[in-house]
Order: structure tokens, then sequence, then C-alpha cells
């Protein structure tokens, strides 16, 4: 796409990562940084793509919750992942809060979809119960939506 990398702006990098997908703003940093360029350049950079509409935060963490949800992942892993990601606590909870009043998300009948999906049964003894319980835990769901799915099995 460009002539070489050594002649690309910041602009031109962050622009192209922007193309194939939404990033956080943290993550283009962190990419960034990684082709040395200047801190405050890329903060710049950065300042600019958010006043032209470029990157948004919000809008990220909004595409990452649908598709976190598409693949039967809970709550707790979603936030989990948005905070590594560099999103902070007021963004992340209005894109949830967003995501679930538009997609009408019920995050009991998720787990016990995913849940469905992997084991045909809540289990015959105690030891396959927690290992479906773990499975769940793992994708992110709390004690009660996991008690909702294993009831439901």
């Amino acid at each position: 796409m460009f002539a070489s990398s050594r002649d690309a702006t910041p602009r031109d990098i962050a622009v192209q990562l922007l193309s194939r997908r939404e990033y956080s703003r943290a993550e283009i940093a962190q990419k960034l940084k990684q082709k040395a360029f200047d801190n405050a350049d890329i903060e710049a950079c950065l300042d600019t793509l958010v006043e032209q509409g470029l990157q948004s935060d919000a809008r990220f963490a909004e595409s990452f919750i649908r598709s976190r949800i598409i693949r039967g992942q809970g709550v707790i892993r979603i936030k989990g992942e948005l905070r590594q990601r560099g999103v902070n606590q007021e963004t992340l909870s209005e894109a949830l809060a967003h995501v679930e009043e538009n997609e009408n998300v019920d995050w009991f009948e998720l787990a016990r979809e995913t849940l469905a999906r992997r084991f045909s049964s809540p289990g015959e003894n105690p030891k396959e119960r927690a290992k479906r319980e773990r499975f769940l835990a793992a994708r992110g769901f709390d004690f009660e939506q996991i008690r909702y799915a294993l009831s439901c099995l």
C-alpha cells in the first residue's frame, strides 16, 4: 500500500489499521509506538483521528461487545478484555448498556445457548457438572447465569 513503511506517517499507519477494523485509541497508540514514532506525534495523530470521527473508543467497544456476544462470551470476560485494550470504565459501561438495550441481550439465555452448543446434558455426576461450570465461567458468565444454564440443559 505504501512505498515503504519508513515513509509512512503515524496517520497513514493508523488509517490503514482502521480501514480493516475498529481499534481502541490505546491499541493504535501501542502499534504506533512499536514503529518508533514520537509520543507527541502519536497523541496529536490520535486526537486528529478522534476529531475527524475516524477513531472512537465507544464505536470500538460496541463493535467488540457484539462480536464477543456472537462468540458466546459473557459480560465478565468482555469487560476484562475491553479494559486490557485500554477502554475506560465510563466508555465501557455506556457501550455495554447501548448494546444490551439495542440488541436485547439476555446474558442468561446466552449462557444457556453457549452451554448447549458444547454439551448435551448438565452432567451425570459432580465432576461433569463442575466441568460445565468451569466452561461457562471461563467464558465470563457469573454464578447465577451458570446456574440458570445448567438448569435448562
